[in-house]
């Protein structure tokens, strides 16, 4: 029987397994499944590792048992998953089922691109998001926000790569951009990377090292670039950015745990031409604490920031200590978030909420034990 101790897992802790979640499998325990996470979902099927005495292998799970009205409980990579594989089904070339998901610690959700009022998880048990942001165009600070207020959402923690940066050869103006990509991400670390050049990288895989990353951005932003040179070689098929408009050509189709060779686990996603926002006010908070500080000093509790007399905001624009863009991004993602809240299900989504925070707690207390004491 596997044990579920911590150091006899050792085959899965590549992956991120410690004892957090072996103390989630312990109802599971007794039952002949064993733990897996989740590496890839495509159509409808599911690949994971799970150590079943001859080390680790992947597995192709069928994922029918665990499909749910509630697209954000559905399996995603990055989940831990108990596994039965006494009842796989040769003539389908499936080696188990796929019995149920263990608590997220966290989980990246966006607006589904549907008609719907759906959310979608992007990766899940993650403690670091990477938002790439490419500089063969033109800075998109309201992409950063958007990107960044979903991920404090999650209660991963943040983190901006500019990527391409050997595209600016002005040392003065690569500064500006990190400068204005730090003003629109307030607390989170700013990278300028070239995967050309291995700028940034090595501080980069610092950062990353021993936890589970998700790379984030659209198409073009060279996720796939910096993932290859995050794990050393070239595990991710590249293609060359259209030169009509900068766009990518989605090279990564679906979602890819990768284990890198220096200790921690990478998601590399595909290009993400939408990120609508999904119940995300505390990340909108976060990511917009300067105007959220501002608000508190205004004569009105309720104020709107627009014609209110004595408005904090309002006089912070008119002497320049606030950018209109930043005001105008704000008001557009507040509103945005307004209309996914007033679709969604009230009581489904206080449940997903106290949820949330219990596991993000759990996942914070967790990623500093593995830190350890006096780690950065």
């Amino acid at each position: 029987m596997f044990d579920l101790d911590f150091p006899a897992a050792r085959p899965l802790t590549a992956y991120g397994w410690d004892e957090g979640f072996a103390e989630s499998f312990l109802p599971h325990a007794g039952q002949g499944c064993l733990p897996g996470r989740v590496v890839r979902v495509d159509r409808g099927r599911v690949d994971a590792v799970v150590p079943d005495g001859t080390g680790v292998r992947t597995v192709l799970l069928d994922t029918a048992l665990v499909a749910t009205s509630d697209p954000t409980r559905v399996p995603c990579t990055g989940d831990w998953a108990v596994v039965d594989l006494h009842n796989g089904r040769v003539g389908d070339h499936l080696d188990g089922v796929l019995r149920a998901l263990l608590p997220r610690r966290t989980a990246i959700l966006r607006s589904a691109s549907t008609k719907r009022s759906e959310g979608q998880v992007l990766a899940a048990n993650v403690e670091y998001a990477v938002v790439a942001v490419s500089l063969a165009e033109a800075l998109d600070l309201d992409r950063v926000e958007r990107f960044v207020s979903l991920v404090w959402e999650s209660g991963a923690q943040p983190l901006v790569a500019l990527t391409k940066a050997d595209l600016v050869a002005d040392p003065a103006a690569l500064g500006h951009l990190v400068a204005d990509a730090s003003d629109a991400a307030p607390g989170v670390q700013v990278l300028a990377v070239s995967a050309a050049t291995g700028a940034g990288v090595a501080e980069l895989t610092a950062t990353l090292s021993g936890a589970t990353a998700v790379l984030l951005g659209r198409s073009g932003a060279g996720k796939s670039t910096l993932a290859n040179a995050l794990y050393g070689a070239d595990v991710q098929d590249v293609r060359a950015v259209r030169d009509q408009d900068g766009k990518g050509r989605h090279t990564t189709t679906t979602r890819d745990l990768l284990v890198l060779p220096g200790g921690g686990v990478l998601i590399d996603t595909p290009g993400l031409r939408g990120v609508g926002m999904w119940d995300a006010a505390d990340g909108l908070a976060r990511t917009f604490s300067d105007v959220e500080q501002l608000a508190q000093q205004c004569r009105f509790h309720d104020c709107a920031h627009q014609a209110e007399p004595d408005c904090a905001v309002q006089d912070a624009v008119e002497h320049g200590e606030l950018a209109v863009r930043r005001l105008e991004s704000y008001r557009k993602l507040q509103r945005e978030n307004q209309r996914i809240v007033a679709k969604t299900d009230v009581r489904l989504r206080a449940e997903i909420r106290r949820d949330w925070k219990r596991k993000q707690a759990l996942g914070r207390h967790m990623m500093e034990r593995k830190r350890g004491p006096g780690a950065g």
